[in-house]
């Protein structure tokens, strides 16, 4: 069974739990690997000892966007000697 998702690194992130993050890339949940192991292994109740293997290949990284830095621009404003004597 193959299954493809998108991952997510943040090393930033504000929490823990935001800082690695697997997604359907379809319905954008979080995967659910004890049920995907339990559709696998079958329907009959009981307990098993299984083997999962697990095989990562990046198909495709999508580079994170830059934040854009504004240039703010003032308009000059002159002040009158009577402001500056004032302060």
């Amino acid at each position: 069974m193959i299954k493809h998702y998108i991952l997510n690194l943040n090393p930033t992130a504000k929490h823990e739990w935001d800082r690695c993050i697997l997604r359907d890339p379809l319905t954008a949940k979080r995967p659910d690997f004890s049920r995907l192991i339990a559709e696998a292994v079958g329907a009959d109740t009981g307990s098993y000892l299984i083997s999962v293997n697990i095989e990562v290949q990046v198909l495709e990284q999508a580079a994170v966007p830059q934040a854009e830095q504004l240039s703010l621009s003032f308009p000059e404003v002159a002040v009158s000697s009577q402001m500056r004597e004032a302060a």
